[in-house]
């Protein structure tokens, strides 16, 4: 080996200046090709503790914003009855005997309607008579009609009990129930009701068929006689 050789490496060394700038230019090109662009897509992070539950309170709140406006729709004032409307038939509903086509005749008006408390399985026929002047004589009749299942479970009225005569009797396809005033006694001037309760099949019942008369003799000794079906809106 040439003793020289490690003699002038040592000088080659020594007499080596390096180019600083070029160095230095060198490595900010290599950090500047390393750094990501100002215009990198920062990868996604998990929600925030706050931002999950501020989601989560949106989500209740939309909820109980559905369920109140289910509850505002579905509540409210409550209607005294309600009727079941159907699609007349070709024929129309069965006209009841000696039933008047007019709901007000004179001093005396009535209505008839579903009580809102029936259900599935059971029904309630509200009669609401209104006279403007006390009655010597009346007669309240009202007709349900047989369909699935109807069968009574009892009748009331707002006047005194002693004061009628009550029946309650299938005729003609109808359960009907008849209340009658007894002789000598009188109906005073205003709002009265009468109500007839009765079984029917499972759902919910058509009640256009069903219908009302009341036949009246005025203290005046004038008859009146109003009628109305359940299938009729005024």
């Amino acid at each position: 080996m040439d003793e020289e050789l490690p003699r002038r490496l040592r000088d080659a060394a020594g007499a080596h200046r390096p180019d600083r700038e070029r160095m230095r230019a060198r490595v900010e090109r290599g950090m500047a090709g390393g750094r990501p662009s100002a215009r990198a897509v920062r990868p996604p992070r998990a929600a925030t503790p706050w931002l999950r539950v501020a989601g989560a309170t949106a989500a209740v709140c939309g909820v109980l914003a559905v369920g109140a406006f289910a509850v505002t729709s579905a509540g409210g004032d409550e209607p005294r009855g309600k009727r079941v409307a159907a699609p007349p038939s070709a024929t129309g509903a069965p006209a009841a005997p000696g039933g008047a086509p007019r709901t007000e005749d004179g001093p005396l008006w009535t209505d008839g309607a579903v009580d809102p408390h029936s259900n599935a399985y059971w029904a309630q026929s509200n009669v609401t008579l209104r006279t403007a002047e006390p009655l010597a004589s009346l007669t309240v009749e009202l007709r349900i009609a047989l369909t699935g299942g109807v069968t009574s479970t009892g009748s009331w009225r707002s006047l005194p009990e002693r004061d009628f005569t009550v029946s309650a009797t299938e005729d003609g396809g109808f359960l009907v129930y008849r209340w009658v005033l007894r002789p000598g006694r009188t109906v005073p001037a205003g709002t009265h009701t009468f109500a007839g309760q009765y079984n029917h099949a499972e759902g919910e019942r058509d009640a256009s068929g069903d219908s009302l008369t009341a036949h009246a003799v005025r203290s005046s000794g004038q008859r009146a006689a109003v009628g109305d079906s359940f299938g009729r809106d005024h």
